[in-house]
């Protein structure tokens, strides 16, 4: 997101194009919400929804990547108060590099970014960006979450094994696969408690949606 200083510029450019001052060619962004005294603007909506193709290869609607901008917003606003660490540069080239490892090769990868409209830097700053709300979020809710052993089986029954069994796998014994799954449990009580919480700061805050439906 951009600093508020430009934001501010933009939002006076909107102002004077919705009054008929500036052409239609000179409107360089838009203002798509407030939240509290920021805004979020069209471009920013533009950009997670081109790293989205580039993920997953397709993107979600407008308003939903608009909901997923305000509850950013939420936690880096909560990050920023709390003088919560940015990624170390270290950490976010290994991020990058999980990304690019996820694709079945480097060509493949490169097709995808290029198709995005994305470049190296925007693709760092978004990992990046994730990065700093992911730690957050984790450093926040993760000392409360209390796994029950109990659970840990019960997840090694219902889903392990039956996944394994379908792909004709030997599956890993429970012991080999406590850790990964007591984490993966971990991080499933992080998300839930994270989602409560945003849901009970948005009730909170006074958020005004600008965006167009519709809008390109």
């Amino acid at each position: 997101m951009r600093s508020p200083t430009i934001r501010a510029l933009l939002a006076i450019l909107a102002t004077m194009a919705a009054g008929g001052f500036l052409g239609a060619q000179e409107i360089l962004d838009r203002i798509v919400a407030r939240v509290e005294n920021d805004i979020i603007l069209l471009s920013d909506i533009q950009a997670l929804s081109r790293y989205q193709q580039l993920v997953d290869g397709k993107s979600e609607t407008q308003e939903q990547i608009l909901d997923r901008l305000i509850d950013q917003w939420i936690v880096r606003t909560e990050a920023d108060v709390a003088h919560f660490p940015q990624p170390l540069d270290a950490d976010i080239d290994r991020g990058l590099s999980r990304l690019q490892k996820s694709f079945a090769s480097a060509e493949e990868y490169e097709a995808r970014k290029k198709q995005s409209g994305l470049d190296d830097s925007e693709i760092r700053r978004i990992v990046g960006s994730q990065l700093y709300l992911s730690n957050y979020l984790d450093s926040r809710f993760r000392p409360s979450v209390q796994i029950d052993p109990k659970a840990i089986e019960d997840f090694y029954q219902t889903a392990v094994l039956p996944v394994a069994k379908s792909r004709g796998q030997e599956p890993p014994s429970l012991e080999a696969a406590r850790d990964s799954i007591q984490e993966a449990l971990i991080q499933q009580r992080i998300n839930e408690q994270a989602d409560r919480w945003l849901k009970e700061s948005r009730l909170r805050l006074h958020i005004e949606k600008l965006l167009e439906e519709g809008a390109k």
